[in-house]
């Protein structure tokens, strides 16, 4: 497998492709083989064919079968609560992360200690193709910080109430794949879609629901394929940032 481009996908999201499996010393990770405009991509359902709950997922082995595809890049697909007024059905591009979480293995090095730098977590030549590839299609994304919170279940009036003075979305997978990516020395970046007001944010009375993600996904799945496929055009066939610089892996 040769890919250039990775996209790992999570709730309603998928890249049709031919199916493969791919062997990592984590575990096996099947895989669809497709292409966007042109450039031989690999697509990762992040939770699997049984829908693992977030805190559940093999992030080590996602990430392992994204390099060992050949891919460099690695474009994440998730799904955030707003705490800052965000309208639901708009996008958002962490730039910086804050994490609740406390039962993920988060790291590649359990037998030493390497500190890897995360002064710039996300790569900034991938956020610039993101950012272009949206611009065409009229989408202006929001930008800010993106708090991981464990799950399964939603976050609490109060867990939200303390969260909003660290970040601007609420979200559950989009750690510990952040801090892998860099170990491996992948270029990473997320692509969020708000599906939904944070707890005790809702503007109307209600209880939030999965269904109400999984609407905004399903409505918004055409769109995010092609800010995706709008993106892999872009990207410069030679990375000139320092993620590979920076991975230790």
């Amino acid at each position: 497998m040769d890919a250039r481009i990775a996209v790992i996908g999570g709730v309603g999201f998928c890249l049709d492709g031919s199916p493969d499996t791919i062997e990592t010393p984590y575990g096996s990770v099947e895989v669809q083989s497709t292409r966007l405009k042109g450039k031989k991509a690999v697509f990762i359902a992040r939770h699997g064919e049984n829908h693992l709950p977030p805190h559940k997922v093999n992030y080590r082995a996602v990430l392992c079968a994204v390099r060992s595809s050949g891919a460099t890049r690695a474009i994440s697909i998730n799904t955030v609560g707003t705490m800052s007024y965000h309208p639901v059905g708009s996008f958002f591009l962490p730039l910086d992360y804050v994490e609740f979480t406390k039962a993920r293995t988060n790291t590649f090095f359990d037998d030493r200690a390497v500190h890897v730098d995360m002064s710039q977590p996300y790569c900034l030549e991938l956020l610039s193709s993101l950012r272009n590839a949206m611009s065409e299609i009229s989408i202006q994304p929001f930008e800010g910080v993106y708090v991981c919170a464990e799950g399964p279940h939603l976050e609490s009036p109060a867990q939200i109430r303390m969260m909003r003075q660290f970040g601007d979305v609420v979200g559950m997978t989009g750690y510990p794949e952040v801090v892998l990516a860099k170990e491996l020395g992948l270029c990473y970046a997320s692509l969020c879609i708000v599906t939904n007001e944070a707890c005790g944010m809702k503007t109307e009375g209600g209880k939030l629901s999965l269904s109400e993600i999984t609407e905004q996904m399903d409505r918004l799945s055409n769109c995010v394929k092609e800010i995706i496929s709008r993106t892999a055009e872009k990207i410069p066939g030679e990375r000139s940032c320092s993620c590979a610089q920076d991975g230790t892996s």
